[in-house]
């Protein structure tokens, strides 16, 4: 039986060369490429192809979907979707609204290898990559749940992405086409665990995105204690990976930082935290904690949280609280999604 190709995971390019192969002539290409970033789920739904050309089409390739199998909506409006692919596996993706817009968080892994303590996302280990066609599929499926137009975009959710780089740097060229989503890199945000060799290859690629390294304690041992990947990734390396970073695609960084109780939310911590970002162009995102059964830690009360925040602002560091949002439906990533896994065989 003739091996089908995912044709929702091609680039335009790409498809106007495997279309020549076949005989059918470039501009249909486009025409299918359209198709495909409305998001339809079969090669019959496209409607200005003739018979032959889809029969053509769906013995050659097959169209990547996503079922939603939960979708939960919390008091506060966000929206979590529990996807499950066609594997099997399960992935999930959150719609958040804000006064400024609507944003999308989406995974790019089943499972993931970081152990990051506080995370359910790695809860069962790490599965596979999610492919370039799944990851274009969490914004249009949540588009059409939704009714709503997503405006950012936030690769903040199962998986590490710098892990999956090939593929995310395939789906932000699908999903910044203008015959296509036609998102402004400069809406969408990648978070890192800080993977330097990922951050410096991503620096080569000169993109206007915004980079999200999640800190979560300024010293090597802190971070060690909560993040193992920074035993091979050293602060001092990551650091200087961020800069020239910077200096490439003048990008300011972000660095994420979820405050736990005692951990990483005391004095020394903030004193350390300004040392080690003093005259870097840095926004520092402060999170509270997500309480999950995977993580003993817990929350600082609103008055810590607050506390560290203006700490943070009186060593004159750029830094800001995080709205907590969807916590009464299990927001944080992978908590659904971890449980659903771990039944499938």
């Amino acid at each position: 039986m003739m091996q089908k190709t995912d044709i929702s995971s091609m680039l335009l390019v790409e498809l106007q060369s495997r279309f020549h192969e076949l005989g059918l002539p470039r501009y249909k290409a486009l025409q299918v490429f359209r198709w495909l970033m409305k998001g339809v789920s079969s090669f019959g739904d496209m409607s200005d192809l003739s018979k032959a050309d889809r029969s053509l089409l769906d013995t050659h390739f097959f169209i990547t979907q996503l079922v939603p199998e939960r979708v939960l909506t919390a008091k506060d409006g966000t929206v979590k979707y529990l996807f499950r692919l066609q594997d099997g596996y399960f992935i999930e993706t959150v719609l958040m609204q804000h006064r400024h817009g609507v944003s999308l968080c989406i995974s790019c892994q089943v499972g993931c290898k970081m152990g990051c303590v506080f995370c359910a996302s790695g809860a069962n280990g790490f599965v596979r990559n999610l492919t370039a066609a799944e990851l274009l599929q969490q914004i249009l499926q949540a588009q059409s749940l939704s009714g709503l137009r997503v405006d950012s975009l936030v690769m903040m959710g199962m998986g590490e992405p710098l892990d999956n780089l090939d593929t995310v740097l395939r789906f932000l060229a699908l999903v910044h086409h203008p015959d296509g989503i036609c998102l402004s890199h400069r809406h969408i945000s990648l978070s890192t665990c800080g993977l330097i060799d990922g951050i410096k290859k991503l620096a080569e690629e000169n993109l206007q995105i915004t980079l999200s390294v999640s800190l979560h304690a300024a010293t090597q041992a802190g971070r060690e204690k909560i993040l193992p990947v920074a035993k091979a990734n050293p602060l001092p390396a990551l650091m200087q990976a961020l800069r020239n970073y910077f200096e490439k695609t003048g990008r300011r960084i972000s660095f994420e930082y979820t405050m736990i109780e005692g951990v990483n939310d005391r004095e020394e911590d903030a004193l350390a935290l300004s040392a080690l970002l003093k005259g870097f162009p840095a926004h520092v995102n402060l999170i509270s904690l997500n309480e999950t059964a995977y993580y003993a830690g817990t929350a600082p009360n609103g008055r810590r949280g607050n506390g560290f925040l203006e700490r943070l602002l009186a060593l004159k560091l750029n830094a800001t609280l995080r709205r907590s949002v969807g916590g009464d439906i299990a927001a944080a990533c992978g908590q659904l999604a971890a449980q659903e896994n771990k039944d499938v065989k």
